[in-house]
């Protein structure tokens, strides 16, 4: 059996160990054979810790963590990555910069802590662009993470590394971040889900951006009863984050158990025009998007008014990068890649009068999403601009047909949403002619992510594209660009 138990789900799989059936050593061989086999074509976990995993394991054997047990979300053992973004205590964190490319931390994020103490055992750390800054996985320190579905094209970003272990079943659960949609586009990109919770729904911990909502933690599976189970791990209040609250009296994945359709569901290919969307990708996901009338849903074109939101998210997160990258900027400007020296440049240059009129627009924004969700119970939109592109390049060459401004052009579908801190979702809806992996972003109202990741099951029921993973890498072709 221990040759299939990288097959199973996160769900399955925590089954079998709560039975006994099967033991956290045994899941964590199993994990560690599979990195084994498909790594040298992917680079997806450039940092392993197996023997700690190991250790983990036999002190779960030996009856660590029965307090928590019970509680919702409990793992028992269950073989998971995390981003190098996030500190693992002993395990080699690098961020992806090689200014920190020897850095072992001695302590534990506060997520990871929370994860472990789930049940949750470590296997290693997924690659991230620099700092996870792109929307294309790859840094000078460990090189490009590729695309599983076709070898020769991106995963995505910035939890590339994430979304790769899981597609190949490396690991059954991925921890990530998202500030522009690093949950969602490699979610979209690998064919898998990628949930970017409400701010304060989980703990962001030690960041410097403490009373920002624009970065937050979340997780990313291969079905959306394993992110149901994934997210109770990771939720709950953190003394280390002002931000955060309770975790749910009802637990997400009670409520991903007996999911109910949303009534009104609002689609938009682009946002009333104010976006760039391959021809390709605007053709799937409008027609994808109508099979939720097949659940009884009411479906119908329709998008708040993002006005220049874009905008505003530039600003804004420039502003942000300043707060996390000015000294290091300043100190070591000839490590840090150009995409990374422009956002922070872009937030040192401009006015105080800039950034009060992106919390104006944004704070205008959000009340009209907020009327938006008083007819609508779901917002759906494309899960990116385009499918997958060339691993070599940092961005898409084009999108409908012109060359992006900038290197987050290619997340704006997602950017818009991250300013309105409601929750939002990534799930797989099918394949465009080359073969390449497509999806939907669904929307929830504030704090929604119950109706949400109800949504997002019943959805996946409908398509059943869950049951294609994981696969074996698969060498390719870069196709030529829509």
């Amino acid at each position: 059996m221990s040759g299939e138990l990288w097959q199973l789900t996160a769900v399955e799989a925590v089954s079998l160990l709560k039975k006994k059936e099967v033991s956290p050593l045994e899941l964590v061989e199993a994990s560690a054979a599979r990195i084994t086999a498909v790594e040298p074509a992917v680079n997806a976990l450039p940092t392993l810790c197996l023997d700690r995993a190991r250790d983990h394991a036999k002190r779960l054997m030996a009856g660590e963590g029965r307090e928590a047990a019970g509680e919702a979300g409990w793992l028992g053992g269950l073989p998971v990555s995390i981003k190098d973004l996030t500190d693992v205590a002993g395990v080699r964190t690098t961020y992806g910069s090689p200014l920190f490319a020897d850095h072992v931390p001695a302590r534990s994020h506060p997520v990871v802590e929370r994860i472990e103490r789930m049940g949750g055992i470590v296997m290693g750390k997924s690659n991230t662009p620099e700092f996870g800054a792109g929307g294309s996985t790859f840094n000078e320190v460990f090189g490009r993470t590729r695309n599983p579905w076709n070898t020769s094209l991106t995963c995505g970003g910035s939890t590339g590394g994430g979304a790769v272990s899981l597609a190949t079943g490396e690991v059954f659960l991925a921890q990530g971040t998202d500030h522009g949609g690093s949950l969602r586009r490699p979610g979209t990109y690998c064919s898998v889900v990628g949930l970017r919770p409400s701010p304060g729904r989980v703990t962001r911990g030690t960041v410097n951006n403490l009373w920002s909502s624009l970065s937050v933690q979340g997780p990313m599976a291969r079905t959306v009863a394993d992110l149901a189970l994934a997210l109770d791990a990771m939720a709950g209040h953190c003394l280390h984050d002002p931000m955060t609250f309770d975790a749910p009296a009802v637990s997400f994945s009670a409520a991903v158990a007996r999911p109910t359709a949303p009534r009104h569901v609002a689609f938009t290919a682009d946002y009333n025009g104010h976006m760039a969307i391959d021809h390709d990708i605007r053709e799937i996901c409008t027609r994808m998007a109508r099979r939720f009338e097949e659940l009884g849903c009411i479906v119908e074109d329709a998008s708040p008014d993002i006005g220049a939101i874009d905008e505003a998210f530039l600003n804004l997160r420039s502003q942000a990068f300043v707060v996390d990258r000015e000294l290091q900027l300043a100190a070591h400007r000839d490590k840090i890649k150009p995409d990374i020296i422009w956002n922070t440049e872009r937030g040192l240059q401009q006015s105080p009068s800039a950034v009060a009129w992106a919390e104006r627009e944004r704070a205008a924004f959000y009340r009209r999403v907020v009327a938006f969700f008083q007819t609508y119970d779901l917002l759906v939109t494309p899960g990116s601009p385009t499918a997958a592109f060339d691993v070599m390049l940092r961005h898409p060459e084009t999108i409908a047909g012109k060359k992006p401004e900038n290197y987050m052009a290619g997340s704006t579908v997602n950017s818009v949403i991250t300013l309105t801190s409601c929750p939002a979702i990534a799930v797989p809806c099918g394949f465009d002619r080359h073969g390449r992996p497509v999806g939907l972003q669904l929307v929830g109202r504030p704090r929604g992510e119950a109706a949400l990741l109800q949504a997002a099951a019943l959805y996946e029921q409908l398509l059943g594209l869950e049951r294609l993973l994981p696969i074996d890498p698969r060498p390719g072709t870069v196709p030529p660009s829509s």
